[in-house]
């Protein structure tokens, strides 16, 4: 709790508060400094090993010959197969926290490097892991700023990641699918936060189906997405949402199938 004074009514009160705590972590690699990830300070270990799977450092457990994190120097120090690149090319991303890529590598929609088949997906199936996102996001609840994101089958959750940047969540994710043998192929990703070119590409890099968020993605995001193959949705509240990418693998009804022109997003109801 912080200590804090509140304006209300013209009058100043002293008071009590949450605040969002942010933790620098230095990733050493190989004995070689590669990046500082300003995140949240829990399960820092899913943070470190998420963000290198993400930027392509590693693909599987094997590719660890050590992961160790020291929370109180706020270091984590990584061991891997093969060789860091000797020029990183770091990208500030849109994401909060100014947050650091290296790498972008979308799949395409048609590649043959992805593992399962594309589904359709039912409006519900948005609806219920919208639901169970936001229950299960009482961080944000108490005091605000903190993001969060899940993946899951369309019926139930299966992981979830808070953070105070919405990009770390998903590098969370794909931590503790990673480090947890879980496969993460035609899952939908739930999100909280804006859906940007960064998020895009790693939903693609772990074969994510789906994309749902309470808020907008930007114009590259929904190329990307359409590019990979991915359903993106994005205002999911109220009953209802915005289709951006691939609104052919929706599951709708025969009388919502109808659309009168062809427009950029489409717009779609509980059914």
């Amino acid at each position: 709790m912080g200590k804090t004074v509140a304006y209300r009514n013209g009058t100043l009160e002293p008071g009590e508060t949450e605040v969002v705590r942010e933790f620098p972590l230095k990733l050493v690699v190989n004995g070689r400094d590669v990046a500082t990830l300003i995140c949240s300070p829990h399960d820092l270990t899913y943070m470190a090993a998420g963000f290198l799977r993400m930027q392509g450092f590693v693909q599987t457990m094997d590719d660890f010959l050590m992961l160790s994190v020291c929370r109180d120097f706020g270091i984590a120090n990584v061991g891997i197969r093969g060789e860091v690149p000797d020029k990183l090319r770091p990208v500030l991303t849109s994401g909060c926290g100014a947050g650091i890529s290296f790498t972008i590598r979308p799949q395409a929609k048609d590649s043959s490097a992805r593992r399962t088949p594309r589904r359709a997906h039912r409006p519900s199936e948005i609806f219920c892991m919208m639901e169970q996102l936001a229950r299960l996001a009482e961080n944000y609840k108490c005091h605000g700023g903190i993001h969060s994101a899940a993946v899951g089958d369309g019926a139930s959750i299966l992981l979830y990641a808070e953070d105070l940047g919405r990009h770390n969540t998903l590098d969370r994710i794909a931590g503790e699918a990673l480090l947890k043998g879980i496969d993460l192929s035609g899952t939908m990703l739930v999100t909280s936060g804006r859906v940007s070119t960064e998020l895009a590409a790693k939903a693609a890099m772990l074969d994510i189906s789906l994309v749902a968020s309470r808020t907008s993605p930007t114009d590259m995001a929904v190329k990307m997405c359409e590019e990979a193959g991915i359903v993106l949705v994005g205002y999911a509240r109220g009953g209802r949402f915005t289709i951006y990418s691939c609104p052919e693998r929706m599951d709708l009804p025969a009388s919502g199938r109808r659309i009168e022109e062809a427009p950029e997003a489409i717009m779609a109801g509980n059914s």
